[in-house]
């Protein structure tokens, strides 16, 4: 996993996002409390913008708190929800992720 140059705020979020099991997803929220950042999603979709291409890391197992694929610049959406949908994770008419169901609750 590349990590941008010396930043240990996007290490955490990108360790907590490493650390979602296949099937599972979480909100942007949950990984910033989860990387010691409550309150800072949005920060979590910053550090998501600027993943660098060819990336490993699961971003397409984050979703807003609603439970649904964020809209993101150059319609990334279609492909999150085929690689989501590859992992088992059923999105219902509308959009929305059962967060109950596929929802990512860690053992910490």
């Amino acid at each position: 996993m590349a990590l941008p140059a010396d930043d240990d705020v996007y290490q955490r979020i990108y360790a907590m996002i490493d650390s979602i099991p296949r099937g599972r997803v979480a909100s942007y929220g949950q990984i910033a409390a989860q990387a010691g950042l409550p309150r800072r999603a949005r920060l979590v979709g910053r550090a998501l913008r600027e993943l660098p291409p060819g990336s490993r890391l699961p971003w397409h197992r984050v979703v807003n708190a609603a439970g649904k694929i964020s809209a993101r610049a150059g319609g990334g959406e279609r492909e999150q929800g085929r690689r989501l949908r590859a992992e088992g994770v059923r999105i219902a008419k509308g959009g929305r992720i059962d967060l109950e169901r596929f929802g990512w609750k860690p053992a910490w």
